[in-house]
């Protein structure tokens, strides 16, 4: 919202309140620079002005050495350097990155405030827990002692999986590796974080396409692009950094930039045309295009002979969607479908660009499979200026998927099956017998023991049926009885009344973050909740993963501040608790018995991850690059001389082989016009090589080098053999391979990395050369359907387009028809949708608690398009309720505004601390609520899941809205 503010940072009553002090202070320009650490890209940050820091007198900064130590932002997947001025271990300014390629020197408002979460006067000071209605200070040995103590009680009771294990996108990679083995070792697959709720329907749609689930290109190679198509995506307040990659391809390339959303963004300000469509109609917009795309023979054909099957099939599909039926469906003028076809087929290579406004449905995985298939049919994979750019949200949130904190997979996608939990044990040295022991059976409908260990655990999303659900409809004994939020913002999720519900059934409620979290306020318990706080990304190190694959080092800012400890302490902690810390850490040096050496995880995790790369990337390699920054292109990302010349800037995964193997890292996937050893790559044979008799491998194309000339299959030790090439490995490296399963040992089961080094030593890559598959036999919908929102008010459409049959996933029933079968739209007739503002972040604890961005945005609102308005009575700024048809409501301010269309309304999702009309600060460990509270937008968002990774709908549900 745009407007003047008033003076202090809320109009609410606040225990305390630091911008209070600020108008008291004056500065002058150089001294707030100073203060700020920012001279360009966004908005001054730190208490330079007032707070807990007073900026040194010349003489005093004088005496005192100022050490600049790079680090990381904590906000988006951008990856932007943050430069930290530290004094005496004081965070005293900081500087954005501007050797980095990524952000360029530049900011925006989150990153250039970003000391402000390190410093910041609103964290979890010290471990508490609720007794008799009151915050209770108590030590770190107390927490770990009754919370081990509790937990143990309902293991013994209730089977570890009546413990949930919740993750998040804000660990980094070592840290998030380290809780996905954790929750093995407790034994169980009831773990997952954030991923599951904004782009689990990406990895799952685009892996399944062509190998892996993951950005393609990068935010640099957009610099190439000659189109950009962005689709359910706001980077401009989402990832705002990025846009500077977006715009200098639009101004040198004269790159059209094509915005497609329901609502016009400030994104689709800076669009050459832009494409307003009904919320959820994703699927019938992509066919419509390609309708024109097939109708003109403008598809590239030689390039969906040699790399594509099944495209046939989607084309019989596509030929349904004329210009009437797409604009019957979507509401967008096939005219315009067409302009933008010619467009996209007139500018290649072009890129796809998309974010949650694409993922968060009932039939997410179609859509994403869709922009996939119009890349495909367009051929512009696998090069630079192509590729499908997804722009992933929290700042690890790539790296944390990678390394398996997921419900339904193991550290790198390996799954969950036998030979996964062989592999990884082998990893870890663990006696899989002992394993498996951790484990609850439970009896299938066969009657036979199946054991949980091989079968998905409960989403993220759907914990809170996990707590509610009977058992009897559950695919484990019993209900989950303990939850613990470590690093996750509850009111990010939908279903706000039946969380409230579920977080007072539990046992035991747990939240470990450096904030409260609405976690600590929604619900009405008395007792039985535990706040330990962690400390920031700045307190500790370790790298990170951006949004373009490349992992990033960050060094440790500042001690950890307060009582707050660093994750990987916390969990040696619980796992010293639970009696299993000496295999927990059986391959990781300790720096102490709670202290695990952290490059040490990191070369635990390089000894596995073959599947995606994550093997060559050692510490020592990543933080050669963040030194040498200034010599890595701004462009190709390829270092130009220096000590990492030749190199991609993070080894972006797959970095093939052992970190001594010297791997570049992989830049765009899929680019056959480099050697596999140089960064190039082709599809993956990931889903055999035939299919009803038609051929899954790649006809006649292959990278640059290959000794194999044509398509073929995944590499295995037979392979090898069958080749002639086994003759190239070491004597240690047939000793490891055989020591696996001798011939059958592939290319991922190679604790080695002989097979890998020889398969690229040929010029081939490891995971086979395969033509991507526009159809995936294996999901609900093979080809993907445009299917009705659960909550939709074109009930003309139901019959046509229905959605799922109800049905059994990830251990729990869930519904489709039987709730799409109920007519809400009399009742309900406004389609609701959600999003991001510049900012906030995420659920927005840590921002709105930030002085500095909470100044900017102090109040949660509805837009609602002035025709509605004025049709309901309501005026601009008035409070109104907007109610869900499930019951859960919000009481927030009207914003009027002709960003969303009629019938749409829109609201921000990053607001917490209300509840239905209550305000709910008074809940809040003094000292710690933020200074911006909210409702939670999703208190009035509706049940949906996609139907194959359980993604929540948020994007398109009903509502009501009413004057309060």
């Amino acid at each position: 919202m745009l407007r003047k503010k008033t003076n202090g940072v809320a109009r609410r009553p606040q225990r305390t309140s630091i911008l209070s002090q600020v108008g008291e202070k004056t500065v002058d320009r150089r001294a707030f620079l100073r203060g700020s650490g920012l001279t360009i890209g966004g908005l001054a940050a730190i208490s330079a002005t007032g707070g807990t820091v007073t900026p040194a007198s010349a003489q005093t900064a004088a005496n005192q050495a100022v050490e600049n130590i790079k680090s990381v932002c904590t906000h988006c997947s951008v990856g932007c350097t943050v430069v930290a001025e530290v004094q005496n271990g004081v965070w005293v300014g900081q500087e954005p990155g501007w050797d980095s390629p990524f952000n360029l020197g530049a900011h925006c408002a989150k990153g250039a405030s970003v000391r402000e979460h390190a410093h910041g006067e609103r964290r979890l000071k010290y471990p508490m827990k609720k007794e008799g209605g009151e915050w209770k200070r108590i030590s770190w040995e107390e927490a770990i002692n009754e919370i081990g103590d509790g937990m143990m009680s309902i293991r013994e009771e209730s089977g570890p999986d009546s413990v949930y294990w919740l993750g998040s996108a804000k660990h980094n990679n070592e840290q998030a590796y380290l809780f996905r083995k954790f929750a093995a070792y407790w034994g169980t697959n009831n773990v997952d974080h954030q991923a599951r709720i904004c782009h689990s329907t990406t990895v799952a749609g685009v892996a399944n396409t062509w190998g892996y689930g993951a950005m393609t290109n990068s935010y640099n190679d957009i610099h190439n692009s000659r189109a950009i198509f962005i689709i359910g995506g706001n980077p401009a307040e989402a990832h705002p950094v990025s846009l500077l990659h977006v715009l200098r391809a639009k101004e040198q390339n004269n790159a059209p930039l094509i915005v497609c959303d329901p609502r016009f963004t400030r994104t689709a300000a800076h669009a050459d045309e832009y494409v307003r469509f009904r919320p959820g109609t994703d699927v019938a917009l992509i066919w419509g295009i390609l309708w024109h795309i097939f109708d003109n023979g403008w598809e590239d054909k030689e390039f969906i002979r040699t790399r594509v099957w099944g495209m046939d099939q989607i084309q019989d599909e596509v030929a349904k969607w004329t210009p009437e039926e797409t604009e019957r469906v979507t509401g967008v003028p096939g005219s315009q479908l067409k302009r933008v076809a010619r467009t996209m087929a007139n500018n290649r290579p072009g890129t796809v660009i998309w974010c949650m406004g694409g993922t968060q449905h009932t039939n997410g995985n179609n859509n994403t499979r869709a922009y996939c298939v119009l890349q495909l049919a367009l051929g512009n994979m696998g090069t630079s200026g192509g590729g499908t750019n997804i722009f992933r949200g929290h700042d690890n949130v790539q790296g944390a998927t990678d390394l398996g904190v997921l419900s339904h997979t193991l550290p790198g996608y390996y799954g969950l099956s036998a030979g996964a939990w062989g592999h990884w044990s082998r990893v870890w040295g663990e006696d899989l017998d002992w394993l498996k022991g951790q484990f609850a059976t439970i009896k299938g409908k066969d009657g036979k023991d199946k054991p949980l260990m091989n079968e998905s655990g409960i989403p993220v999303s759907r914990w809170i049926d996990g707590v509610l659900e009977d058992p009897a409809n559950m695919d484990q004994d019993n209900n989950v009885r303990a939850m613990v939020l470590w690093g996750h913002a509850p009111n990010s999720q939908t279903r706000g009344p039946e969380m409230k519900t579920a977080m007072e059934k539990l046992d035991m409620l747990v939240v470990i973050d450096p904030y409260p979290t609405v976690s600590a306020v929604l619900h009405d318990r008395t007792d039985g909740v535990y706040l330990l706080p962690a400390c920031t990304q700045f307190e500790t190190r370790g790298s990170v993963t951006a949004s373009n694959r490349s992992l990033q080092w960050r060094d440790k800012v500042v001690d950890p501040l307060f009582e707050s400890l660093p994750d990987e302490v916390i969990m040696a902690k619980f796992a010293n608790k639970f009696g299993w810390a000496d295999r927990l850490f059986r391959n990781i040096e300790m720096e102490d018995p709670e202290t695990p050496n952290v490059e040490s995880i990191t070369r635990e995790f390089n000894s596995g991850l073959w599947t995606i790369g994550y093997t060559g990337q050692s510490p020592e390699r990543l933080k050669s690059h963040m030194a040498n920054q200034h010599t890595f292109d701004r462009t190709t990302l390829q270092a130009i001389g220096g000590p990492n010349d030749g190199e991609y800037y993070g080894l972006p995964w797959p970095c093939w082989g052992t970190p001594e193997m010297g791997h570049t890292g992989t830049p765009n996937l899929y680019d056959m016009s480099k050697p596999v050893a140089e960064g190039g790559l082709t599809f993956r044979a990931r889903f055999g090589v035939e299919r009803d008799g038609d051929n899954l491998l790649a006809e006649g194309v292959y990278s640059v080098g290959s000794e194999i000339q044509d398509g073929y299959p995944e590499f295995t030790m037979q392979m090898l053999m069958d080749l002639g090439w086994d003759g190239d490995l070491t004597a240690e490296e047939r000793a490891a391979i055989d020591a696996v399963a001798g011939p059958e040992t592939n290319w991922k089961t190679d604790l080695s990395g002989g097979i890998q080094r020889v398969a690229i030593a040929h010029g081939c890559a490891p995971f086979g050369n395969a033509k991507a598959r526009a159809v995936v036999w294996t999901f609900p919908d093979p080809i993907p359907l445009h299917r009705e929102p659960l909550y939709t008010n074109r009930r003309d459409l139901v019959a046509d387009y229905p959605t799922y049959e109800d049905r059994h996933a990830y251990r729990l029933p869930t519904l489709y028809a039987s709730i799409q079968k109920n007519d809400f739209s009399k009742d309900y007739p406004i389609i609701l949708t959600s999003g991001r503002l510049v900012e906030y972040e995420g659920g927005g604890e840590e921002s709105r608690s930030n002085p500095w961005l909470a100044e900017l945005q102090q109040d949660m609102f509805v837009e609602i398009n002035p025709r509605d308005a004025n049709n309901l009575g309501i005026r601009d700024g008035q409070q109104v309720w907007v109610e869900g048809p499930e019951g859960g409501k919000v009481k927030v301010m009207a914003m009027l505004t002709n960003r969303v269309g009629v019938g749409v309304a829109f609201m921000p999702f990053h607001f917490g601390g209300h509840f239905q009309g209550e305000d709910l600060r008074h809940k809040y460990p003094a000292g710690a609520d933020p200074y911006v509270l909210g409702e939670s937008s999703n208190t009035a968002q509706t049940y949906g899941y996609d139907s194959v990774t359980q993604m929540q709908e948020t994007k398109c549900t009903l509502c009501k809205i009413s004057a309060a």
